[in-house]
């Protein structure tokens, strides 16, 4: 043992696993990132830089397949989330046309007061930016305070947020407002019919979002309920149609 006191001076950079080279450095040149290192042989070695932070890519081992999300990621922790995707999402509008919402690369959508959101990169890892007073309970399911469509409400909200398993919200968002939306308050169905309206679009099956619509559409809300159903879906332009 050492008397020696280590100074809190450290820099941690994430080494991610690269498979796709040329659409990793297109990637995040478009998102505003400098490349800082570009080497291709011996041996692939890539390295940016934006604000902050650094990320590094070495070659992936083979026999991954990029596409199953298993090759690696990383913690950004951050005071607040919202001015991250908003920059990012920006770029990607003016770099792409669009935000890249499927396949890879992909950003996920960011809901007015979440504290997280995930870029996935062309190789599968995700870099996952998290506010630093993020609570610390999570309770897959919904919160046990909560009972009815409230707590299928919670249980979508983590669906979304942390497992970003949008089909998972939306089946229990659907079986959820069949079995409990008639004993619920008016507030709790807007939400719920809200999200599946914004989740049918995001997964290309929006055949049904007309109908769920037209029941948001005839439920009698306050301006605040209004604000509160605005606030539990990531894009309000795709709901405002349908608000009473």
């Amino acid at each position: 043992m050492t008397d020696e006191l280590v100074e809190p001076n450290e820099t941690i950079v994430p080494l991610l696993p690269c498979f796709a080279p040329e659409e990793t450095l297109a990637f995040w040149r478009a998102l505003g990132f400098a490349v800082t290192w570009e080497q291709h042989k011996p041996y692939l070695y890539l390295a940016f830089r934006w604000s902050g932070f650094e990320l590094h890519y070495g070659r992936g081992a083979e026999g991954v397949d990029p596409a199953q999300e298993r090759t690696g990621g990383c913690l950004v922790m951050v005071d607040a989330v919202a001015p991250y995707h908003a920059q990012f999402t920006a770029a990607m509008r003016g770099a792409y046309g669009k935000v890249l919402a499927k396949g890879l690369p992909r950003i996920t959508r960011y809901r007015a007061g979440a504290s997280r959101f995930t870029i996935t990169d062309p190789s599968g890892n995700s870099i996952v930016f998290i506010r630093r007073d993020e609570p610390e309970g999570l309770e897959y399911g919904g919160s046990k305070q909560l009972t009815g469509l409230a707590k299928v409400l919670d249980n979508a909200r983590i669906l979304r947020e942390f497992k970003t398993d949008d089909r998972a919200a939306f089946r229990a968002l659907n079986s959820g407002l069949r079995r409990h939306g008639a004993g619920a308050p008016a507030v709790e169905q807007a939400m719920a019919l809200a999200a599946l309206v914004e989740l049918s679009t995001a997964l290309d099956e929006s055949e049904r979002v007309p109908e769920w619509g037209e029941q948001l559409r005839r439920i009698e809300l306050t301006a605040a309920e209004r604000d509160r159903v605005t606030a539990f879906v990531a894009d309000p332009e795709l709901i405002k149609p349908w608000l009473p």
